[in-house]
């Protein structure tokens, strides 16, 4: 049936509306789900062999003669198709992400950085105007990153408005952006007073970026001073009235490109560097003319076009169905080229992009979790050999590719870490999930509940109990209430045959403890009645306990829990089809796993395992877990692993990835470790200083590490001297309080060919950083916080001589120091911030055994 969806219930076979047999193949598998899930666990209930029912004989042929009637028809349609002879379109795959391209706003550009930097000296609101897709945040993107802005602006700062504002978190993240002070306990006016404070006598500029209503900027606009110095505010809106309201002396009103602009817009993205073929330009133009003129709708299809076959026949048919739906009605006309590009989607896409609704607008949103999210509801299918979590990497880079995802944030490796999504797009799945019933959101009224299997809840936290009870139906249930409670939450039974429950998310760079009871709390004991989930996250309860029936969830891919310190029972370690571990507070005890060989379980699907504290690698741990990627490890109690080495075996990890452990109680322990030449990325905290001389070489011989962040270690001899052939592949390096390093030697760029990225922290003793370092080509960017005065200099000399030698140079050094000095010594290449110590009271001591302080 999957086949005959792909091959003639297709947008390219003809079909552009949902398909009402599409609906009712889709009913038939949830019904033979239910049938055969609702007996797998009436079985394990009563813990015994298969009860052979009435009922569930009696539902299950139901079942199997629904399916057959639809059989016959699939057959029947799928016979007269082949007789029509109907194409159908092939896609190719892309290796490429799309970058972001400013073409056609040229002038625009250039008259809005004139009016940025020019020499009035009040402090002016620069409005940006234009509907939805046209370019005003590509435009106010491209003026914060200039580097005549950045040398201008001392002090610069974004933060997003949105619907559904927030004064204090807006407050909140432009402090942040501005000073670095990440204050969370602080009410409303309060930051807006130290966000005056601190601006006041600067001269800055801040951006907000889709602001829907003047409320907001009336509640925040007296915490911006006028410092007569040249300080700016860009607003971005789709509503011209709201700019009319903020006072402006400029305003940049964003037209629709021309037909030339649009085209050079339109092959940069479907040919990058290529010149488009000769037997395609009058098709694409043709099409280029149907976008009119709107660049998000030509980046959209370009996207589309980009990740198809460069078929005469192919874009003729996209040309004809984009001549069939244009009405040019500002945002509803968008919505309709843009729907366009979920038509033409592979069906194995679709329930990938409309799950990027579940997310609030302008919501960050954690590959990694997402990713998960896909596997556990049984979006991917298995093939080629791949597993799933490859299969979900490329449906992502495909939606990346064909712009429908935004990137938001990349790793430090080049990975991308967190991704957005269009506020048009997101509102073209929102239409669609509502056509195809794909979830059912609950707001306001909580009692108007319908029979979608999937269910985000976005009511009061205090109401969840009343609304869990009547969602029986429901096979996902998502809680999104964005507001602080510690309500707490009791699952009812009749949510048994619940695959996927999301009651905890750290995606968007909350603290941990305003995350902890975001959704309210749960017990274990509760949520592990769920014995047919597929994915758990949750913030536990303080009173909860680990229930020893955790080995029932014989389903369960991905555990995310948030909890102070929890034991975990032995059973855990029969989950065979758990993927994912994760305990966010790092707090797991973790048991050993049972020794016997009828209790043997090979937990080979494990990939990722993070939050276990005092845990003891030894060769049986290796055996039961032989295919994890990514593992985080907490030593915090010397005593617990006296007598035994807890990194042995680290290197028989052959897969591993990812290695991060902090707080190893005596480096002893590291002294004598052996890393597994898999590893990609490696992270130490260790809580007491490590000699660093023999392991350093060791780390260096790494053939794959690209990142490497080491705390707390110490240079006995006071040199660090590197050697060719080390850090091969290393582009991001972190070093932090590495005490007594003197000299650094290095005495070739080769002997970190790749590097990126280079921070240090602390290091006061050390006189220099090695020239060779500013010859690496691949180097953009030095952190220094805290180091030597004769270390910021040799860096700022680095600086200057890449501008000497080349005009201009790539390299951005940040500079954090105390020394006021310095300051005179900043340019567009070389920031320097200077912050003052704050000396905090001592702590307030609770008495706990733990030694945890207020």
């Amino acid at each position: 049936m999957q086949e005959f969806l792909d091959a003639y219930i297709s947008p390219v076979a003809g079909s552009h509306e949902a398909d009402p047999l599409e609906r009712r193949i889709a009913d038939a598998v949830y019904a033979a789900e239910d049938v055969i899930e609702s007996q797998i666990v009436l079985q394990i209930d009563k813990r015994s062999p298969i009860v052979e029912g009435h009922d569930f004989y009696q539902d299950l042929q139901t079942v199997i003669e629904e399916m057959n009637l639809i059989k016959n028809e699939v057959e029947k349609i799928a016979v007269e198709a082949h007789l029509q002879q109907k194409p159908v379109a092939a896609l190719t795959s892309s290796s490429s992400v799309k970058e972001n391209v400013m073409v056609g706003f040229e002038e625009v550009f250039r008259e809005a950085l004139d009016k940025l930097t020019g020499y009035q000296r009040s402090c002016e609101i620069i409005p940006i105007t234009g509907m939805g897709g046209i370019g005003k945040t590509t435009l106010a993107r491209s003026l914060f990153e200039n580097a005549l802005v950045k040398e201008h602006f001392k002090i610069r700062a974004w933060t997003t408005i949105s619907q559904t504002f927030n004064v204090r978190e807006t407050l909140r993240e432009v402090l942040f952006q501005a000073s670095g002070d990440s204050s969370s306990d602080m009410s409303e006016e309060e930051l807006g007073k130290k966000l005056y404070k601190f601006l006041f006598g600067r001269r800055y500029l801040v951006i907000m970026d889709d602001m829907w209503s003047v409320e907001v900027w009336e509640k925040i606009k007296f915490f911006f001073p006028n410092n007569e110095n040249g300080s700016r505010i860009i607003v971005t809106t789709r509503l011209s009235n709201l700019s009319s309201s903020l006072n402006e002396s400029y305003r940049v009103n964003m037209q629709f490109l021309d037909k030339g602009s649009s085209w050079r817009l339109f092959c940069k993205i479907v040919f990058e560097k290529e010149s488009c073929p000769p037997e395609l330009e009058n098709i694409g133009k043709n099409i280029v003319v149907q976008c009119k003129g709107l660049p998000l709708s030509i980046v959209t299809i370009g996207g589309l076009l980009a990740k198809s076959k460069r078929a005469i026949e192919y874009w003729k048919h996209v040309e004809q169905n984009l001549n069939s739906i244009v009405i040019n009605k500002n945002d509803e006309f968008c919505l309709k080229i843009l729907r366009m590009s979920y038509i033409y989607l592979p069906n194995y896409l679709k329930p990938c992009f409309l799950y990027m609704g579940f997310f609030e607008e302008d919501r960050r949103i954690r590959v990694s979790m997402l990713k998960m999210l896909w596997v556990c509801e049984g979006f991917l299918k298995p093939r080629n050999g791949k597993s799933l979590e490859i299969i979900a990497q490329e449906y992502f880079k495909e939606l990346v590719d064909r712009n429908l995802i935004l990137i938001d944030r990349l790793g430090f490796t080049g990975n991308i870490k967190y991704c957005k999504i269009h506020d048009l797009l997101r509102d073209l799945c929102l239409k669609e999930v509502e056509k195809e019933r794909f979830y059912h959101v609950i707001r306001d009224d909580p009692l108007h509940i319908t029979c979608e299997r999937r269910v985000v809840l976005k009511t009061e936290v205090l109401l969840i109990n009343k609304v869990l009870g009547s969602l029986s139906h429901a096979r996902s249930i998502i809680c999104d209430y964005d507001e602080n409670s510690q309500s707490e939450v009791r699952l009812p039974h009749n949510l048994r045959l619940l695959r996927t429950f999301k009651a905890y998310d750290d995606s968007d760079y909350r603290s941990l403890m305003y995350s902890f009871f975001l959704n309210g709390s749960y017990f274990l004991d509760n949520v592990f009645e769920l014995v047919n989930s597929r994915y758990l996250a949750v913030s536990v309860h303080v009173e909860s306990k680990f229930p020893t029936s955790v080995d029932l969830l014989w389903n369960l891919h991905t555990l995310i829990i948030c909890c102070r310190d929890i034991v975990v029972p032995i059973g855990i370690w029969k989950l065979h089809q758990l993927q994912h571990l994760e305990f966010a507070s790092r707090n797991l005890n973790l048991p050993d796993p049972p020794s016997g060989d009828n209790d043997i379980v090979v937990m080979e699907n494990l990939h990722t395992l993070k939050g276990v504290k005092n845990w003891v690698l030894n060769e049986e741990v290796v055996k039961r877990i032989p295919n994890v990627k990514k593992l985080h490890l907490k030593y915090n109690e010397v005593k617990q692993i006296e007598g035994e080495n807890c990194v042995s075996y680290l290197h028989c990890f052959s897969k591993l990835e990812s290695f991060f452990c902090d707080g190893f109680g005596s480096h002893e322990y590291l002294q004598g470790i052996r890393l597994p030449h898999s590893l990609k990325k490696l992270s130490i905290d260790a809580s007491f200083p490590l000699e660093l001389e023999d392991i350093m070489p060791k780390i260096g011989s790494l053939p794959l590490l690209k990142k490497f962040v080491l705390r707390h270690g110490f240079f006995k001899t006071g040199k660090w001297e590197t050697i060719e052939g080390q850090f091969t592949s290393l582009k991001f390096l972190r070093l932090e309080h590495c005490k007594g390093l003197e000299d650094w030697i290095v005495s070739h760029s080769s002997h970190f060919p790749l590097l990126q990225n280079l921070v240090l922290h602390g290091f006061r003793q050390l006189k220099e950083i090695p020239a060779e370092i500013g010859e690496i080509a691949t180097l953009k960017s030095i952190s220094l916080d805290s180091c030597s005065e004769s270390a910021v200099m040799s860096t700022k000399l680095i600086v200057e001589e890449q501008e000497e030698l080349y005009g201009e140079t790539d390299l951005h050094v940040r500079v954090s120091t105390t020394d006021e000095s310095l300051r005179c010594f900043a340019s567009v290449n070389f920031e320097v911030h200077v912050y003052q110590f704050i000396k905090y009271p001592p702590p307030i001591y609770t008495g706990e055994d733990d030694g945890n302080c207020l």
